[in-house]
């Protein structure tokens, strides 16, 4: 499969999605692209699936007649990323043309200190 990563992606996730032929929004000098015109050129460029960290695209986005998929992932930080590749890679190899599948990754979260009494 062909993959973007989109801009809000740490690059280093290409190298651990496996047999994926994976590029970076920025490797196509599409950074700086809204959502609408980066799927646009990346339909015509032959990617089928777009990942990304914007849970709120398929709200923004009409999917109907698409070519390629959207997956987004619920954290952008590669460490909790890394810890669920195996569901980030059955999402990719399941997802369907034209579809938008969430992947839950967990989130960031800072660690409440609790003040010594």
């Amino acid at each position: 499969m062909r993959v973007l990563l989109d801009e809000n992606l740490d690059h280093r996730l290409r190298k651990s999605l496996g047999k994926h032929e994976v590029f970076t929004v920025t490797y196509k000098g599409w950074t700086g692209l809204k959502n609408g015109e980066l799927l646009r050129a990346a339909e015509e460029d032959g990617i089928e699936i777009f990942l990304t960290g914007d849970q709120t695209l398929v709200d923004e986005q009409n999917l109907t007649g698409r070519r390629l998929a959207i997956v987004a992932l619920s954290s952008i930080e590669l460490p909790i990323l890394k810890n669920h590749l195996s569901l980030i890679l059955a999402a990719i190899d399941t997802v369907l043309p034209g579809s938008f599948q969430a992947v839950e990754c967990g989130t960031f979260r800072r660690r409440r200190e609790v003040p010594e009494t």
